[in-house]
């Protein structure tokens, strides 16, 4: 499709909408090929795009509320403060594409893959995420009240400062995520055995009772359980050989007591 015709489309569909669809006509853009179009701030919605060809587009600012995106390849596009209300967007490859502050609230993104997308400030409260691909995704000060990520790949995402108050997360895999600053607040909703803890000298995250995240050290707690002085004090200092028994203790209560290093037995375990 070129560039005129594009332009067509895209004037009878501002017609179709503003017209209440009483005049113009949807725009119909199934499987088109807009590789790398200009459509910053285009009016789109509830225009069909399913199976289109939208990698590396300029959607910035673009209107898609209640599009049709289905199976859409928006790898590396640009949507940042796009609206995408309501949009369908089931099994949509959005590979790396700029999302941020983008408005995604009751978006349909089941099995769409998100990996190493930027979302962040992105809005998708009542977002439908389950099963999506979402490993390394940057979604670090999201809101995503109510949004339904239930077996969502979330391995390596950046949930830093993330709203996930009521988000349903059972099932997920948040391994090596950073959910450090988040706020969830229905711990019966995280995935089985995931514990998110505050209130100590780091930040911690128990996922799947397997990786324990202190700070920005993150291993099996079989791995914790078995450090050398020196290797703690390699991560933070003394502030990290006192913290040390205390992680352990944690660890002992929310996964099962386990053995420790001969070295904390020692005196002076916590010098340097």
């Amino acid at each position: 499709m070129n560039a005129t015709e594009l332009q067509k489309v895209l004037e009878e569909h501002k017609l179709w909408v503003t017209s209440l669809r009483q005049n113009g006509s949807r725009a119909d853009l199934r499987g088109a090929d807009l590789r790398g179009a200009y459509l910053r701030g285009a009016d789109l919605s509830g225009a069909d795009l399913s199976g289109a060809d939208l990698s590396g587009a300029d959607l910035r600012g673009a209107y898609l509320r209640d599009a049709d995106l289905r199976g859409a390849d928006l790898s590396g596009a640009d949507l940042s403060d796009a609206d995408l209300r309501g949009a369908y967007l089931r099994d949509a490859d959005l590979r790396g594409a700029d999302l941020s502050d983008a408005d995604l609230s009751g978006a349909y993104l089941r099995g769409a893959d998100l990996s190493g997308a930027d979302l962040r400030g992105a809005y998708l409260r009542d977002a439908d995420l389950r099963g999506a691909d979402l490993s390394d995704a940057d979604l670090s000060g999201a809101y995503l009240r109510d949004a339904d990520l239930r077996g969502a790949d979330l391995r390596g995402a950046d949930l830093r400062g993330a709203y996930l108050r009521d988000a349903d997360l059972r099932g997920a895999d948040l391994s090596d995520a950073d959910l450090s600053g988040a706020y969830l607040r229905d711990g019966d909703l995280l995935p089985e055995q995931t514990f998110i803890i505050t209130g100590y000298a780091y930040h911690l995250q128990i996922t799947n009772g397997e990786y324990v995240k202190a700070g920005c050290q993150n291993h099996t707690a079989e791995r914790w359980r078995k450090f050398t002085k020196r290797e703690i004090a390699e991560m933070d200092g003394r502030k990290a050989l006192k913290f040390y028994p205390r992680l352990l203790d944690v660890i002992d209560f929310y996964l099962g007591k386990g053995e420790r290093p001969d070295w904390l037995s020692e005196p002076g375990s916590d010098e340097e």
